[in-house]
């Protein structure tokens, strides 16, 4: 059986780090809910907001939940920490509502990796801004 490995792997550098954070970025940006969740051990932990997300399965119906109503996603990581095998990372995004309003999201997550470079565990603190559409900066 083949090791799943997800690289860069940990221990990180900040070079490796600014890595993980951008195929993140892109990861989810692709709103490809199995090709991310592919980036998370097939028993990750999550904690989104207050909802709490286990194992790779869920995470593809979060992230496809997700994005039936988070229509026009656009997604911006920024590296703020790394350790041996943790990243912290600030984001910001926009997206629409089916009603038509926007909205920017600004937050942290925190992430811890195993040893093959998969995420184990994903904290992220998330907080909306209803914006206009005129006042979009991730286009």
């Amino acid at each position: 059986m083949e090791i799943e490995k997800k690289y860069p792997l940990p221990p990180f550098t900040e070079e490796t780090a600014k890595i993980k954070v951008q195929l993140a970025e892109d990861a989810w940006n692709s709103q490809n809910p199995i090709a991310v969740s592919m980036a998370y051990t097939a028993d990750t932990e999550w904690r989104n907001r207050s909802q709490f997300v286990n194992g790779r399965k869920e995470v593809v119906d979060f992230l496809k939940d997700k994005w039936k109503k988070e229509l026009r996603y656009r997604l911006r990581k920024y590296l703020w920490a790394y350790t041996d095998n943790r990243i912290a990372v600030r984001f910001e995004y926009e997206y629409q509502n089916q009603e038509g309003q926007w909205f920017r999201a600004y937050g942290n997550e925190n992430w811890e990796f195993n040893e093959n470079g998969l995420m184990e565990k994903r904290y992220a603190s998330i907080n909306d801004l209803p914006i206009l559409e005129k006042d979009r900066k991730l286009i």
